[in-house]
């Protein structure tokens, strides 16, 4: 069998280490360095993919994609088709995630990624990376079995803003030899968010609201995963996005909605696309970013931030900062669908998914754009050498040392010229949230859709752009807007939005019915009182020797 391309290997974005198999990155989740893992070279898109993958189902068109990331030698092609079918049978939509024309004179249209068990985005890629890890195990224990040896163990930790951790938990609950932990900041998740996830109770689940924002959750995370003797005992596995098999999953559905649009057209026409995504630690679109390298032919990628818009003002400026605003200044949002404004500089708003002060999957758009502007490897150039791809990693490390110690980075002018040539960007308001959700629900022709917070920040900046590329006289761009989430699980902000609006009821207009009773189940979660790796530590150790006691 022929061996792994330099796609289907990977590195860590921080320039420590190199040659990584893709179970190994599943597995690690966060390289030792703290970097983050890609792959060794973008693959390129085979000649007659345009043709050859138009009609394909989202699960062929899956195999398709993913295959160019994973060798056969690690997972062969009958076993990938499988977890792939097994991951998206979950799902309640035939198409997985369909594109729905929101304003078609304005060539505006949504790709739902809500489908899945948690009504949530992040189910396209957990319910896979679910099975993946549990596939890796069963190989592995499988093989120490019959060696005599001890079965291999992973302690999964991640940390969550609110879908993270539910669709995390539904992808891993009572997966044999994996253990789940997931952070969240207490009572700054949504209640149906909570509930989705403190309601599992299977012996593998656990739950830690820590008194804290989803920074500190996130820093903990990291922490954790460089701690000598922890990551090392438990084999610490990642579910955040800071897991490469997450970005992966997601490439698939971008290639997915380019065919939607494009098998309207006349054949051998092509759709100009902007995809606008709403983005807060840069994973969604990131993966964007990657199918635009491999060839689909996408016009630029939106990224659509809320009022925590470091991305936005690096797009704008070059300057990658931490931009934190005292608790006075960070007050609003509405506290029962999360919003989790705090001393530590993170703005509440009414899409408390995206209140983020850093984006951690930026870093590995930056060693992209490092090893092009810096190492000097231009895109159309194949794997670049050693050395090439060592200084890109310092160059990187360097940057985010000095975002960590003062709070900022000024790129240079090639690194945004080449950030630009690829993204634009947008910052939208909470008031344009909720008068963007009452223009869509209210006024033809996209009457009576529902948008929740986030995927209305992706949907006002996509208005914004129509405009202006009227004005530009490009009305032939179709613009995708990612909808990433189902309103219900933000019903106070879609409340507040359309509360004088005589035809909505939230109970028959966006309720399922999944949600009925939800909040009013069983629980089991534990408190940290203060945001503390080491408490969070202990707190691991703790619950997973009971764990291993039941």
């Amino acid at each position: 069998m022929a061996a792994p391309t330099s796609s289907q290997r990977y590195l860590s974005s921080r320039g420590g280490s190199y040659g990584f198999s893709f179970e190994e990155v599943v597995l690690k989740g966060l390289a030792s360095d703290r970097g983050l893992f890609i792959p060794e070279a973008i693959p390129s898109l085979p000649a007659n993919w345009a043709s050859t993958w138009s009609k394909l189902g989202f699960q062929e068109l899956a195999f398709e994609v993913l295959s160019l990331y994973i060798s056969p030698s690690e997972i062969p092609s009958a076993d990938l088709k499988a977890l792939i079918e097994r991951s998206y049978s979950t799902f309640r939509h035939p198409d997985i995630v369909p594109v729905v024309d929101l304003v078609p004179e304005d060539n505006l249209h949504v790709m739902e990624l809500f489908h899945g068990p948690t009504f949530a985005f992040k189910d396209v890629a957990l319910q896979f990376v679910g099975n993946l890890f549990e596939y890796f195990l069963v190989r592995k224990n499988a093989e120490q079995t019959a060696e005599g040896g001890k079965r291999h163990a992973l302690t999964v930790i991640g940390a969550t803003s609110g879908d993270t951790g539910s669709a995390a938990i539904y992808g891993l609950r009572g997966k044999k030899d994996v253990s789940v932990f997931i952070l969240h900041p207490k009572g700054k998740v949504s209640p149906i968010q909570e509930a989705q996830m403190t309601s599992v109770l299977d012996d593998n689940v656990h739950n830690l609201a820590v008194v804290g924002t989803f920074d500190d959750c996130q820093d903990i995370v990291k922490t954790l995963f460089s701690h000598p003797v922890l990551s090392k005992s438990h084999n610490l596995g990642a579910v955040n996005s800071i897991n490469w098999a997450r970005i992966l999953a997601q490439i698939v559905y971008y290639f997915s909605s380019y065919f939607a649009l494009a098998n309207k057209l006349p054949e051998g026409e092509s759709p100009k696309i902007r995809f606008v995504v709403p983005t807060g630690n840069f994973g969604d679109i990131l993966a964007g970013y990657f199918a635009k390298r491999m060839g689909l032919p996408i016009d630029k990628l939106v990224i659509a931030t809320n009022e925590n818009d470091i991305l936005d003002r690096f797009v704008k400026s070059g300057r990658y900062e931490k931009h934190p605003v005292s608790a006075e200044e960070g007050a609003g949002g509405i506290a029962e669908d999360g919003a989790k404004a705090h001393p530590g500089g993170v703005k509440e708003t009414l899409a408390p998914a995206m209140d983020i002060l850093v984006s951690s999957n930026f870093e590995r758009l930056l060693w992209y754009l490092a090893l092009e502007c810096v190492s000097e490897v231009p895109l159309s150039n194949g794997e670049p050498s050693k050395e090439q791809k060592a200084t890109a990693g310092k160059t990187v490390l360097q940057w985010m040392d000095s975002l960590k110690t003062v709070g900022t980075t000024v790129m240079p002018d090639s690194v945004l010229a080449a950030a630009r040539r690829d993204f634009v960007s947008e910052r939208i308001s909470d008031e344009e949230i909720v008068a963007t959700i009452k223009k869509i629900f209210t006024e033809p022709p996209s009457a009576p859709y529902v948008l929740d917070p986030h995927s209305a920040i992706g949907v006002a900046a996509a208005l914004r752009l129509v405009e202006k590329a009227k004005q530009d006289g490009e009305e032939d761009i179709h613009f995708v807007s990612l909808s990433t989430a189902h309103p219900a699980k933000f019903n106070h902000a879609v409340d507040l939005a359309l509360k004088d609006v005589d035809s909505y009821d939230f109970n028959t207009t966006v309720r399922p019915k999944e949600f009925i009773g939800l909040e009013e189940r069983e629980k089991r979660v534990r408190v940290i009182e203060v945001a503390d790796p080491e408490l969070v530590r202990a707190a691991v150790e703790e619950m997973l020797e009971l764990e291993r006691k039941v």
